[in-house]
């Protein structure tokens, strides 16, 4: 019985041992047109919340302009003179009519636009945040290759028609339905034609395989990767020594 038990389990553990990661590349028409191997130090990560929250976030704070800004006391104009005399009046005594308790009086801890909200984040970390982020996609079934994107002229009537035929492959029919943040096209260099075609489409952004981040890969349901050959190795370069 033990003998028939560990056998069980050495035959379970050989199915489950980890193997090639292959996937589809489609063309401009949603037609099959190969396979493209996928690394699995890109592709394969396991999902680390943590990293990826605190990656988006430093991410975003760096982003962030601080552009509010109030005056304090010493900033507004006016009130060099004390209102009134101290006492004798019958009303409360002021010394200033710039105090935060004044109409036109300063502002008390306000905001002020020369706040610091950036924060440092490591290459290494930002590079396994992006993939762990492209390792839940795929696995989601969120991400499509398409070998190429070429188009003669800027057309958005071309664009739609990419649009409706790769959201006829199976699984990504909201390519054609959802209204908002649909799709991330990733290209290997900027390419005039095909970032006009697609920019009167809200939903759809087009951007640099170079500047894709985990803040842009979240925030589209979609990831297109154009020319995954090329993206790969772009990829697996980040990932240093």
């Amino acid at each position: 019985m033990a003998t028939a038990k560990v056998t069980k389990e050495k035959k379970k553990t050989a199915v489950q041992a980890p193997s090639g990661m292959k996937a589809t590349v489609y063309n401009q028409s949603g037609k099959e047109s190969g396979k493209v191997d996928l690394p699995e130090s890109v592709f394969g990560l396991p999902w680390n919340a943590d990293l990826v929250h605190q990656v988006v976030v430093s991410q975003q704070s760096n982003a962030r302009t601080p552009v509010a800004h109030t005056k304090d006391r010493s900033e507004v104009r006016g009130g060099g003179k004390k209102p009134w005399k101290q006492k004798g009046t019958g009303r409360a005594r002021h010394g200033s009519r710039r105090s935060p308790i004044w109409i036109g009086g300063g502002v008390t801890f306000g905001p002020r636009n020369e706040k610091d909200y950036s924060k440092k984040i490591n290459k290494k970390m930002r590079a396994k945040a992006l993939y762990t982020v492209l390792s839940k996609k795929l696995k989601d079934g969120e991400i499509l290759f398409v070998d190429t994107l070429s188009f003669g002229k800027p057309r958005t009537v071309q664009a739609k028609e990419v649009i409706s035929a790769l959201g006829a492959v199976k699984g990504y029919g909201k390519l054609i339905t959802k209204k908002k943040n649909t799709a991330l096209f990733t290209l290997p260099a900027p390419d005039e034609n095909i970032i006009k075609s697609f920019r009167n489409f809200g939903n759809v952004h087009v951007e640099e395989v170079r500047n894709l981040n985990p803040v842009t890969a979240l925030t589209y349901k979609y990831l297109i990767i154009t020319k995954p050959n090329n993206a790969i190795l772009f990829f697996e370069s980040r990932l240093g020594k």
